[in-house]
Parts: structure tokens; C-alpha cells; sequence
């Protein structure tokens, strides 16, 4: 048994250096501009594997295992899922489908900013509710692509949209794992977490269409933005702390993007926004100087109202895609039998070895676990996990190959085109193995550990500030806010217990406030760009995001540290034990 040192260098913050290093190195060649994706991956897995073994003293032959752990988890619970993603929006492509798709949305509005919100914040919080991982930037931002937004700007766009509904995302999936990790009611975490996210809900409207343009032209359009914002806030908020924590973010994407529906029924914008290029003689705050050169992505063109059964038509894969995921995720639908055959097919093809070498052979330290020896839970699980069916992806494949045949593409057409956007996606397929590779080397190894230990250092007062940004940094590492909760989650509440705070909220703090580091994590720039056609331009698409992050993340820490010291009695009280 090997375990984890978390002060190899024998000085704190020369131990946190090291630890910290691969990630630097990794972002910082990204952000450059003159290193690929896959080969700024590549660089940081290389050097995290030195780090490991070099600083840490992890034997090499572990090191090795967690990065085919890493690999194996990337290609059947990541990328599985985003090329089927892509794949389902291929198909509407193919079919013509999308066109009366994006025809459906202009004609609620013609509006840029709307449009923008419709898809980016309630469509993608549909997605990130159902799916999860990287499908909801793939699939909006190719959407706002097609609708006739810049390529990068839909990127930017999509991914600070994709925040406030991350801790719900998959089904509840961070939360549910933040219950498990911690011990604490997953129920009084979520019901804390609605608490927490709201004002965000309703701010991320106004923040998207600012960053669009200008301010006046921001709170021209104030009213269903407001709406909008309001709805998915109000829906969040009662859903998480009265009815459940899997469904919240589908309930509240869909209210949200029904009451915006509703809106413009009987709300229209004096004028009606547009890029630069589409309305020459624009002089508003930002059309005119931000998008005058959104000609590379092409205007949408005009088109006839669809029909009702036209739109329906267009829009049943992704009724199929709900369907599909809900019986693959949800609890609540195997009383009804719904998952039974998916479960016993499960069960001969999924192949789950323990890997001998690693599987509960690292130990976490007494500065994570608050345990003088390892004890059982302790002990890092180390599981190659071979799941071509019970992966949520086979979920979105089989709804995509299902909505093809009901829009009449042949079985051999549809394997072209899944070799199409097999072939496209390549570059980012790369990246993202190396990134996920880096990112369990990390974990296991302790590094990640060693980052989070850092934040605690901050005391009593600030500690709900950087508990957050703790959260913050969990998913710019990880990529993943469950995989966050199983990095820091139980550090909280650690940590939470030593201070005198609250538990509950540090804990749901850490999903919170991992949510907004989401939209720099290298794995979701690099979605971002493949889905858009922005290969080569991740660098970019970081260095434009990343101060939204950090913007938003102090926001919620902001939020935090006012109920911890100013407003202790919104944090919910978990139920007692019964007995």
C-alpha cells in the first residue's frame, strides 16, 4: 500500500508548486496560442507523471495504471457521449431537420441576445439536465453555429451559459455523488445548492447578452430576460428544496424556455438585434464593433414559418434523447420496468476489472480523510471500467440512430456519417484522453489533494471565499463537477467541522462554486471548439473565458461567505437520524 503525501518537499508552498505545475504547464501552452490542444495535453500529462513519481514518490508502475484508468473513463463515460452528441446533431443536419429546427427559434424571435439565451442557457440546461459531461456546449454551440452566430462567439457563448445548471447536470449526478462522498443528506445539499445558485440563474441572461454588446442594448431587452432568468431561478430554487434533486434542471429549463415562449407572444424589442453585417446601418453599443465581422459564420437565412408537425418531426431526436437518458439514469423509472432489459444486457457486456496493482493500494492522508491510519474508505478505488451500455452515451446513440430512422436516413448512411463526425472530432479525441489521463494521475497521486489543502489555509473568515473557489478549481482540474465532489467534497466537510461552519454549505459549496469553473476546464474548451470548428483556437477561447469564471466564481463565494456569517439560518438543517 502506497499512501499519499500532501508535503513531499517538506514547505507547503513548494509542495503545492510542484503540485501545480502540470496544470500551469498545461493551460499555460494552451493559452499561448502555439501548442495544439493535444499536444499542450500531452505536455501536462508528461509532466505529471514526472511530478508523481519524481516529487511525490508514487512508484511508476501506478502512475501508469491511473492513466489507463483515466483513458478508459475518457473514452466510454466523456467521449462517448459527445460524439454522440455531435453525432445526433449531424443527423438534423443531414436531414435538412435542423433548418426548420432554427426556423422554430426565429420565430419566437429574431432577436440575436434572445435567440442566444433560448439556446445557450435554457436548450443547454435541457441538455446538461438529461446528458451532461461535454454534450450541452457541443450541441448549442453547433446550434448557434447554425443559427448564423460566429463560430468562436457561440463557443464563449455556450460555455458561460453552461454554469448554474451543472450541479443538477446527468440527473442529479454531482449531487447525488457529493452525498455519497460525504455522508451528508444529498437532499439537504441540493435544497442548500438552490439556495445558492439562483441569483446566478437570473444574472447568467444579462451577463450573456453583455457580452454579446453593450449595456443599453442588454436592458433593451431586460423584460424577457428577466422572465426567463426569473422562471429558471424560481423553478430551481422550489424544485430543489421541495420536490427532489434529479430533476431540477429539466424542470427548469423547460419553464424557462416556456415562459420565454410566453414572452414573446406578447413582448417585442423596439428593434430587433442583429450582427453587424446584418443590419449595416446598426449603430447600437456593440452590434456594430464586436460582430462586424460575423460574416465568417454566415447569416441564417429567412424561411417560412414551419408547420406544428414540422416542428415536431424536427425536433423528436432529442424527444428521444430525454426518453433515452431518463430510462438510462433515472431511479424514479425502474418501479415501472422501463430500464429492466437495459440492465440485464448491462450486466453481460459491461466488464468492470479491478486493476490489481492500484485498486484500494493508494491511501489518503490524515489531512483529507481526519483519520490518524487509513481505514477502509479511505483506500482509493481503482476500477477499469468498460461500459459500452450502461454509459449515458449509449443513451444519446441510440436516440440519435433511432431519430435518423425516423427521418428516413438508411443504416449505411448513418454509418457515414458517424465515420464523418468520428473522423472530425480526432483532434479533440486526443486532447481529452491525454486530459483525463493527466487528471487521474493527479488524483491518485495526491497533487489535487495538495491544491485543495492550500485554500484551507485561509481561516475561519475567508474560508467560505476560497472553499468555493476550492470547488472552482476541483472542475478547471478535473472537468467534472462530480468528479470535484469526489476530490474536495469530503475535504469540506472536514474542514467545515474544524472551522465551525456549517458542513452542509461548504460541501454544497463546492458544487457551486465548481460550476463555474466548468467553462475553463481544458476538456470543455476543447468540446467547444470541435463542436464549432475552432480546432487550433482553444488557446483563445480560454484566455476569453477565463475571467467570466473567475468573475462569476466570486460571486458565488460571495454568496456563500454572506450565509455563513451574515444569513446562517438559510443553510438547510439535514433531518436527524431516525434512532
Amino acid at each position: 500500500m502506497w499512501e499519499q503525501r500532501y508535503d513531499p518537499l517538506g514547505a507547503w508552498p513548494l509542495s503545492t508548486a510542484a503540485a501545480a505545475l502540470p496544470v500551469l504547464l498545461l493551460l499555460g501552452l494552451l493559452a499561448s496560442g502555439r501548442v495544439g490542444a493535444a499536444r499542450s495535453a500531452l505536455a501536462g500529462l508528461v509532466a505529471a507523471c514526472l511530478v508523481a513519481w519524481g516529487a511525490f514518490g508514487m512508484p511508476a508502475p501506478m502512475i501508469a495504471q491511473a492513466a489507463g484508468v483515466g483513458v478508459a473513463f475518457a473514452a466510454f463515460r466523456i467521449l462517448w457521449l459527445i460524439v454522440s452528441a455531435v453525432f445526433l446533431y449531424d443527423i438534423a443536419v443531414e436531414t435538412g431537420e435542423f433548418e426548420v429546427m432554427k426556423a422554430s427559434i426565429a420565430s419566437l424571435s429574431g432577436d440575436r441576445r434572445l435567440q442566444a439565451v433560448l439556446i445557450a442557457f435554457c436548450f443547454g440546461a435541457f441538455i446538461e439536465g438529461a446528458a451532461g459531461f461535454g454534450a450541452p456546449v457541443a450541441i448549442s454551440a453547433a446550434f448557434l453555429v447554425g443559427l448564423g452566430f460566429r463560430p468562436f462567439q457561440a463557443a464563449l457563448l455556450c460555455l458561460i451559459a453552461n454554469t448554474a445548471p451543472v450541479a443538477w447536470g446527468g440527473i442529479g449526478t454531482p449531487l447525488r455523488t457529493l452525498g455519497a462522498v460525504t455522508g451528508l443528506d444529498v437532499e439537504a445539499l441540493s435544497a442548500t445548492a438552490g439556495r445558492i445558485l439562483p441569483p446566478l440563474s437570473l444574472l447568467i441572461p444579462f451577463w450573456l447578452v453583455r457580452t454579446m454588446t453593450g449595456w443599453r442594448e442588454t436592458f433593451a431587452v431586460a423584460v424577457p430576460l428577466a422572465v426567463i432568468g426569473g422562471t429558471f431561478a424560481g423553478v430551481q430554487f422550489l424544485w430543489s428544496n421541495f420536490l427532489g434533486f434529479e430533476l431540477v434542471d429539466i424542470a427548469s429549463s423547460v419553464s424557462s424556455m416556456a415562459a420565454g415562449v410566453l414572452v414573446l407572444r406578447v413582448w417585442k424589442p423596439s428593434r430587433a438585434w442583429r450582427f453587424g453585417h446584418e443590419s449595416p446601418g446598426d449603430d447600437g453599443d456593440g452590434a456594430a464593433g464586436v460582430d462586424r465581422d460575423a460574416d465568417e459564420a454566415g447569416a441564417a437565412a429567412p424561411a417560412p414559418a414551419p408547420t406544428p408537425r414540422q416542428v415536431a418531426r424536427a425536433w423528436m431526436p432529442f424527444l428521444l434523447l430525454t426518453v433515452t437518458v431518463m430510462i438510462w439514469g433515472l431511479p424514479a423509472v425502474k418501479p415501472l420496468g422501463l430500464p429492466a432489459v437495459k440492465d440485464w444486457l448491462d450486466a453481460r457486456l459491461s466488464w468492470k476489472p479491478e486493476v490489481p496493482g492500484l485498486h484500494l493500494k493508494v491511501a489518503r492522508g490524515e489531512a483529507v480523510t481526519g483519520h490518524a491510519r487509513p481505514e477502509p474508505q479511505d483506500l482509493e478505488k481503482a476500477v477499469l471500467e468498460v461500459v459500452p451500455l450502461s454509459s449515458t452515451g449509449t443513451a444519446v446513440f441510440l436516440a440519435a440512430v433511432l431519430g435518423g430512422l425516423y427521418l428516413g436516413v438508411s443504416p449505411a448512411r448513418l454509418a457515414v456519417l458517424l465515420g464523418r463526425t468520428v473522423r472530425r472530432m480526432v483532434p479533440a479525441i486526443l486532447a481529452i484522453l491525454c486530459m483525463l489521463a493527466l487528471g487521474f494521475v493527479t488524483r491518485y497521486s495526491g497533487m489535487d489533494a495538495v491544491l485543495g489543502l492550500a485554500f484551507t489555509r485561509a481561516g475561519r473568515l475567508l474560508y467560505p471565499v476560497f472553499g468555493t473557489l476550492l470547488g472552482w478549481l476541483g472542475v478547471a482540474l478535473t472537468g467534472s463537477d462530480t468528479a470535484s465532489n469526489v476530490l474536495f467534497g469530503n475535504l469540506q466537510r472536514i474542514t467545515a467541522d474544524k472551522l465551525g461552519l456549517s458542513a452542509i454549505l461548504m460541501a454544497a459549496a463546492n458544487t457551486t462554486g465548481g460550476v463555474m469553473g466548468k467553462m475553463i476546464d481544458a476538456q470543455s474548451i476543447v468540446v467547444a471548439a470541435a463542436a464549432t470548428g475552432e480546432g487550433g483556437r482553444e488557446g483563445e477561447l480560454l484566455r476569453a473565458v477565463f475571467w467570466h469564471s473567475l468573475a462569476l466564481a466570486l460571486i458565488v463565494g460571495a454568496i456563500v461567505w454572506a450565509y455563513a456569517h451574515l444569513m446562517p439560518g438559510v443553510v438547510v438543517v439535514p433531518p436527524a437520524p431516525a434512532g
